[in-house]
């Protein structure tokens, strides 16, 4: 059996500088933040409100998360050059986004047991000036929610190498910007328990419920904790390269095994395909046939269709005689 290999590499399309929107975004949002968060738990200590409370130390999380995002993007942007980095500097992105996620699991640990210890000691509330503190910073998560959204928007127009596929397929990327998504999910967390906050408060002041305050702070726990699930699933799939269920994948197979139908009884003995940008994906196959006119540069063609393959190595093993091993005899 002879072996013969090919790879392509095209390093510029991998290494990813980060995008500046984003990077200067998730920056101008970690600073509003840290300012809101100031405020919502010296209102909380002042004003006896366990969900305004949680609703500030839940913040303080994100101003973390959020600065860790900004940072990932920076260090991506620094270390693009950096020849270690076999694929480039993008996984710097998806790190933090993993911390991110940690540190929402983290929040939602702390808001239930907050939460839990108030509803079996009830204190009193100042609920008033609570709410206010509350509403302001429903629209302070606003603002950053539109923030980092303009930036997201921006982010998906300026890759620099827009995929216009002929082939008829549409992936639904999933994975845009793990990094700046884990930095619009802890915003649009702190929303949402802003107005959990804001819930509770107003049902304790008018209707004298004053157990919906912590309650309120359960559901919030409930919630964050369900989003940053959701976040380590995605960012550990691409830190583990589980993707071999991916859309791509398939195409893949349906181009290689084109070449099964053919004289020389070729049939697919390895196939590894991972990513390694937001959009881009490295693969390295693995081929045995019996056809001695098969070469390397004939599979990448055919794989060219797929733009997002920024990375393709094709190994072809050459049958000396008979058909390729583990597949029945070509029949007309």
């Amino acid at each position: 059996m002879h072996t013969r290999n090919f790879s392509t590499w095209t390093h510029s399309h991998v290494f990813d500088t980060g995008n500046q929107a984003a990077e200067r975004g998730t920056r101008l949002v970690m600073w509003i933040t840290l300012a809101m968060m100031a405020i919502e738990i010296a209102a909380g200590l002042g004003f006896n409100s366990m969900a305004l409370l949680a609703d500030g130390w839940h913040m303080s999380s994100h101003a973390v998360a959020i600065g860790l995002s900004a940072f990932a993007y920076a260090a991506a942007r620094r270390l693009a050059q950096d020849a270690r980095f076999t694929f480039g500097t993008w996984k710097i992105e998806v790190l933090a986004a993993f911390a991110s996620a940690v540190f929402l699991l983290g929040v939602a640990g702390l808001m239930a047991f907050g939460s839990v210890e108030r509803l079996f000691s009830p204190a009193p509330i100042h609920y008033r000036e609570a709410m206010a503190v509350t509403a302001i910073g429903l629209l302070v998560n606003l603002g950053c929610a539109l923030i980092l959204g303009g930036a997201h928007h921006g982010h998906g127009h300026d890759h620099g190498h827009d995929h216009h596929h002929d082939h008829g397929h549409d992936h639904g990327h999933q994975h845009h910007d793990i990094n700046l998504r884990s930095a619009y999910l802890h915003v649009i967390a702190d929303a949402a328990t802003s107005v959990l906050a804001i819930v509770a408060l107003a049902g304790g002041w008018w209707l004298g419920w004053n157990w919906l305050d912590p309650v309120m702070g359960l559901v919030g726990a409930v919630l964050v904790g369900r989003w940053a699930i959701g976040l380590l699933r995605q960012s550990g799939t691409v830190l583990l390269d589980r993707e071999m269920d991916h859309p791509v994948v398939e195409e893949v197979r349906e181009v290689l095994d084109g070449f099964a139908h053919g004289e020389g009884h070729t049939r697919v003995a390895d196939l590894h395909v991972w990513r390694v940008g937001r959009e881009q994906f490295a693969c390295i196959a693995s081929l045995v046939t019996h056809d001695a006119t098969l070469t390397p540069q004939r599979v990448r063609q055919a794989l060219s269709i797929h733009e997002e393959l920024v990375h393709v190595s094709v190994e072809i093993n050459q049958c000396d005689d008979g058909p390729a091993p583990g597949r029945p005899p070509h029949r007309h």
